[in-house]
């Protein structure tokens, strides 16, 4: 494909420069991912083969430095708030999951990986499961490309839905934290919002994300796959930790609030990563039947919730 700008320093320059544009306060969350796409589709990535593990790294810092801006109560609140509904949606989208993946005739393992994707934390989930269930790259390229653009989506989309329905800052929160996949774009659509919204959406997303482990132990004995690891997500703790230094150590008053924007800041760095690892081949490669389904679990979850947080 030929691109807009075809030198290689230009590309690395204007990449770099876009990149530390997001820091900042001058571009939301959603803008940062927007120009991370536009950006891949005029130019190309020139940083593609080695950004995905700093993408990781970004976002699992950022989080940890959101829980510099909670206390302990709030946490606990918050996560008790979201776990009926984080346990019924879980186990609902992975029974639908498999039967729809079934009526439309897919790959076992690639429904699975879309299934899972949307019931617990889109890319993490589809990244802790594959070894267990061992499936074609492939297949784990077309789910991840497939949850990425509906993250992408959400990230636009349940703001102003949101706002629409005149949503609470914690109504928001919740339905952030169990409709949209991934936890870059739930705090991105939650910070979008208000900070109230960002905190609940946070730590109810994270108590989320530690399903991960009784989904790898189940995955394992659906496929007979003794011999995988589990993959726990540790950096889980140090949020958990900053929550409690936050909370007992007032030295950490003084600082909060600085962290927490510095955290921010470095979420929109993530997203700008995140949408230039996007671009018009990855979308191209989406099949029908696989989309239906990942659109259909989504919009199910989607309006499931924000019924149940309504009512």
């Amino acid at each position: 494909m030929k691109y807009f700008i075809q030198n290689e320093n230009v590309k690395k320059i204007v990449f770099i420069l876009l990149a530390v544009f997001c820091l900042t306060p001058f571009i939301s969350s959603p803008i940062a991912l927007l120009l991370g796409f536009i950006l891949a589709v005029l130019m190309g990535n020139p940083f593609e083969k080695s950004l995905h593990q700093y993408i990781h790294l970004l976002l699992q810092i950022s989080i940890v430095g959101l829980g510099f801006g909670l206390k302990l109560n709030e946490a606990l609140e918050a996560g008790k708030s979201g776990l009926i509904l984080t346990v019924i949606s879980i186990f609902t989208v992975m029974i639908l999951g498999y039967y729809i993946g079934k009526i439309l005739k897919l790959e076992r393992s690639l429904s699975y990986l879309i299934s899972v994707g949307t019931a617990i934390c889109g890319g993490s989930a589809i990244a802790a499961t594959s070894p267990i269930i061992k499936p074609s790259t492939k297949q784990i390229s077309l789910a991840l490309a497939i949850i990425f653009t509906l993250n992408s989506i959400a990230l636009f989309v349940y703001p102003a839905i949101g706002h629409w329905l005149n949503l609470s800052q914690e109504q928001f929160g919740l339905w952030c934290a169990v409709g949209i996949h991934d936890t870059s774009s739930v705090v991105g659509a939650a910070s979008k919002y208000g900070n109230d919204a960002l905190k609940i959406a946070t730590t109810v997303k994270l108590a989320r994300a530690l399903w991960i482990i009784p989904m790898s132990l189940i995955t394992m004995i659906i496929f007979k796959n003794k011999e995988s690891k589990v993959k726990i997500p540790w950096f889980i703790g140090y949020f958990i930790l900053a929550i409690l230094l936050n909370t007992y150590f007032p030295f950490f008053d003084t600082l909060s609030s600085g962290i927490t924007v510095i955290a921010k800041s470095g979420l929109n760095v993530t997203l700008f990563l995140i949408g230039s690892t996007l671009s018009i081949q990855t979308l191209k490669t989406i099949d029908f039947k696989p989309l239906a389904l990942a659109v259909f679990l989504w919009v199910f979850i989607s309006v499931g919730s924000l019924l149940f947080i309504m009512n």
